[in-house]
């Protein structure tokens, strides 16, 4: 499995970043290959109760997607190894000291949180400072 694995490098190394785009989650009851060209989600995943999908704020409404809070993306620039263990719970840890809820999708190359959109800034803030104090861990 390719990326970085060692948690002191990969949160050192992390340097968080912030989008610009407002997404949201919203729910398909199926799979719909129409649908989902329209909605143009960066993420889906399968559930058992239906499609969960991760669109764009203005798409969502554009096509009338029922959701319930709006996130912006924060995205750890490190390569991690989808065996890496640690930097999901660090980011986590740091976050939930700040009182801040993180919902993170894992993708090859990078992991990405969602962070309620009003908390976005003081979340980056915080994940900045992780990275700073990365080597200490």
């Amino acid at each position: 499995m390719s990326g970085e694995k060692n948690l002191k490098k990969l949160i050192a190394s992390m340097t968080p970043i912030l989008t610009e785009n407002e997404y949201v989650f919203g729910t398909l009851d199926a799979y719909s290959a129409e649908v989902l060209a329209v909605l143009n989600p960066i993420s889906t995943f399968q559930e058992k109760e239906g499609l969960t999908v991760v669109v764009q704020k203005e798409i969502a409404e554009a096509h009338n997607l029922a959701f319930s809070g709006v996130f912006r993306c924060i995205t750890l620039r490190v390569h991690s190894s989808l065996d890496a263990v640690g930097l999901t719970a660090a980011v986590a840890t740091k976050l939930t000291q700040a009182n801040i809820s993180a919902n993170v999708i894992a993708a090859y190359y990078h992991d990405h949180v969602f962070i309620a959109s009003t908390d976005a800034e003081t979340a980056l803030s915080k994940l900045k400072e992780l990275a700073c104090e990365g080597s200490d861990i």
